[in-house]
């Protein structure tokens, strides 16, 4: 299920879920920081309609925090009072979250559970499409799809080089289309916890006018990759202790979308740590996280996992885990026709001409000469090799015998 056009706004306090003194904290807030607002701008700030801003104003102008100073568009430009500066400055040092309002725990539950990725359909035509710039076989193929429609996690592993993180990336496409609503924040217990993030979520049009929930933004699915930077720390909520709220682990993030753990067993902690600490998620599609009190909350694990290594997989973790990972697809070397078509659109990429008669010459030095079977990335590896070559020669690359060997010389070991 993909997103709708616009979440409507609520237009009551009670609606929007979360704890009335919340929202009045984070209006006082805005208007502190900002100095003169008018409503209709704290209700844009907020995400929030107008009449419930109107109803929060009321409350701080009835406690004398907030005062008026004129009329926008029939509708009140506010300022802090005394007073409101000195309550906003102690509301900043407690939390210094200034932004959309925050969606309750229950609706973010809601909306995650709307919107799964289990519910993926694809046909082999989606496949071949998604992945008509990879030279991959019919077999390889119908195992990727087969893993996409179970929405469950994928375990691509082999040799280095042979495109397995290429194959990981390349599964966004199936979801092109797709959109999904995301919350810039969530509210559990008073805290906040910021979800949206503009690296890693990519926002396409928003929907327009004061019935939307500008809570909510629109977004493709996810696909977030982590590598040898990840850490068990990264698969909690961090807790910043200048700002005081907190920001959502990395699979929280990805929920809804995909979520690829690259160069798997080369982590910053051990894969026995990742794999004790997903045993429940992968397999109950739920994980708990832990507010700063000690506090465990629920959250979906709605994210399709692919794990890619060049690492044995049964030397990495037990058979109990590989249980829990659906599919295996080893992802191996490519047979010489495969090579010479990757050669082929590699060339036509980078405005070489192709010649054949040169690249079977290549493919027999790399068995014959450096002892190496062939890889996917070597055609491309030895492509760019030839033309940073012509570059520093200030002449035109050129595909030929002569310059695929020194292409050889400068990119493979010595046997």
């Amino acid at each position: 299920m993909t997103a709708t056009t616009k979440i409507l706004a609520t237009r009551s306090i009670e609606e929007v879920g979360v704890r009335k003194n919340l929202l009045e904290d984070l209006a006082l807030k805005f208007v502190y920081l900002i100095g003169e607002i008018s409503l209709h701008e704290l209700a844009r700030n907020m995400g929030l309609h107008l009449i419930i801003v109107e109803e929060l104003f009321q409350r701080l102008r009835k406690d004398q925090l907030c005062q008026v100073t004129g009329m926008e568009k029939n509708v009140h430009c506010i300022t802090t009072t005394s007073a409101g500066k000195s309550r906003a400055l102690e509301l900043l040092a407690n939390n210094q979250y200034v932004g959309p309002a925050p969606v309750s725990l229950e609706d973010y539950v809601k909306r995650v559970n709307a919107q799964t990725v289990r519910n993926i359909k694809i046909t082999p035509q989606d496949l071949h499409h998604a992945f008509e710039e990879l030279v991959l076989d019919t077999r390889m193929l119908n195992q990727v799809g087969t893993s996409v429609t179970s929405g469950r996690a994928v375990f691509l592993y082999g040799a280095t080089g042979t495109g397995k993180t290429t194959i990981a990336v390349t599964l966004t496409r199936l979801f092109e289309q797709d959109r999904i609503w995301l919350p810039y924040a969530v509210e559990i217990d008073g805290q906040i916890i910021t979800v949206y993030d503009s690296v890693l979520h990519h926002k396409v049009k928003q929907p327009t006018g004061s019935d939307h929930d500008g809570r909510w933004v629109m977004c493709h699915r996810p696909c977030v990759m982590v590598g040898g930077e990840l850490t068990i720390e990264m698969l909690d909520l961090q807790f910043n202790n200048s700002t005081k709220f907190y920001t959502a682990p990395v699979q929280m993030k990805a929920n809804n979308g995909l979520f690829i753990v690259d160069d798997f067993g080369r982590q910053r902690l051990s894969p026995e740590e990742m794999l004790n600490r997903w045993v429940v998620p992968l397999d109950r599609r739920i994980d708990f996280l832990t507010l700063a009190g000690g506090k465990k909350i629920e959250i979906p694990f709605d994210i399709f996992v692919v794990f890619a290594t060049n690492l044995d997989p049964t030397k990495m973790m037990d058979e109990a885990f590989l249980r829990r990972i659906q599919t295996k697809i080893k992802v191996d070397f490519v047979t010489p026709a495969q090579f010479h078509e990757i050669f082929r659109r590699v060339c036509a990429q980078y405005e070489l001409r192709y010649d054949a008669a040169v690249v079977d010459s290549l493919i027999k030095m790399i068995g014959q000469d450096f002892k190496e079977p062939l890889r996917a990335c070597h055609p491309r590896d030895v492509v760019l090799q030839i033309i940073w070559a012509a570059q520093y020669l200030q002449k035109d690359p050129v595909l030929d015998h002569d310059t695929v060997a020194q292409a050889c010389r400068n990119y493979f070991l010595a046997p």
